[in-house]
């Protein structure tokens, strides 16, 4: 669902860091050179609409070639028998040319860092335009790539690689997660400084929560005598796993989607309120983390029977404490 996740097998992304920082050096000695990164905001139409359609046509490569995969490599089911479906979620689990796999390289590559460079360019422009990037402008660029500077775990264990995935990574993140920045430059917004510390505070506070949370179940998960985690408590599994019941995980049952939601919050808040464009990641990403812990309960529920329930009526609460 275009976003990274904590359910799934965790995978470090430390070659996707390192795509980053050396496109960042790249533009560096670009703009050094003369590089018009400002004249990028006037042609983001454009490209919106030649990734889509690059996006369909590489999901219909993936389609074709699946056709050929064996069973071992495809998704749980991708093999529905219905191709407009299986075209959408994807048949093939981690779709490879030898070593080469799309789905990581997509997940980690064009999206992402697609997206830093829009916001580099909008904040550029408005510096052309205005002098200087206003403080929202800069708080909005801080904020994003600090998440994508930090983000270590990927859900790609259960979903195919298929449309879904390709539009959401080369079309859909990079175009509609800069939207902040994009109404930002167009609609520039009067913030002061104590303006400013409370939505850096809100950031911090998500950001803590979210690196927590992870960093919390990933120790767990690697060690469970690990000091830091060897005195939570734990519901023992039918499957041999331990299920967390103290600590972030005792809190609710998916903090680390709590935090989340609180950082895409203060991505928005630099926007002030006169408009509800810049809020719509929240709320779309709100109605993305439900639909996915709805799907997370499911999977759980099946893997882990009476401990999950057990789990589930000591944490009654999902993401938001005392709300829902």
């Amino acid at each position: 669902m275009w976003r990274c996740a904590a359910p799934g097998l965790t995978v470090r992304c430390g070659s996707g860091f390192q795509a980053l920082v050396l496109t960042a050096l790249l533009v560096g000695l670009g703009m050094s050179a003369g590089l018009p990164l400002g004249a990028l905001p006037e042609m983001l139409l454009p490209l919106a609409f030649v990734a889509t359609l690059t996006a369909f046509i590489f999901s219909l490569f993936l389609y074709l070639k699946a056709l050929v995969a064996p069973v071992s490599a495809l998704a749980p089911g991708g093999n529905s028998g219905n191709p407009i479906y299986d075209f959408f979620l994807g048949r093939e689990l981690n779709p490879r040319i030898c070593s080469f796999d799309f789905k990581y390289f997509c997940e980690l590559r064009p999206g992402l860092i697609g997206w830093v460079l829009i916001n580099l360019a909008l904040l550029v422009k408005e510096a052309e335009l205005r002098g200087s990037p206003s403080l929202a402008m800069w708080l909005v660029n801080g904020f994003q790539l600090l998440y994508e500077a930090v983000l270590t775990t990927m859900d790609i264990t259960h979903d195919g690689f298929g449309f879904m995935l390709a539009f959401g990574d080369i079309a859909w993140v990079p175009f509609t997660y800069s939207l902040q920045a994009q109404f930002l430059l167009h609609h520039p917004q009067p913030l002061g400084l104590p303006m400013a510390a409370i939505i850096c505070l809100i950031n911090a506070i998500g950001y803590y929560i979210f690196r927590g949370a992870n960093s919390q179940k990933n120790t767990f998960r690697k060690n469970p005598s690990d000091p830091r985690v060897a005195g939570l408590e734990t519901i023992s599994t039918a499957t041999g796993r331990q299920l967390l019941v103290s600590g972030w995980w005792g809190m609710v049952r998916h903090p680390n989607y709590l935090g989340d939601l609180i950082m895409a919050l203060a991505w928005s808040l630099p926007c002030g309120v006169s408009h509800l464009l810049p809020y719509f990641y929240v709320l779309y990403f709100t109605a993305l983390l439900v639909h996915r812990e709805a799907r997370d309960e499911r999977q759980c529920l099946q893997k882990y029977g009476l401990a999950w329930q057990e789990y589930c009526r000591r944490v009654p609460y999902r993401i938001m404490p005392y709300i829902y």
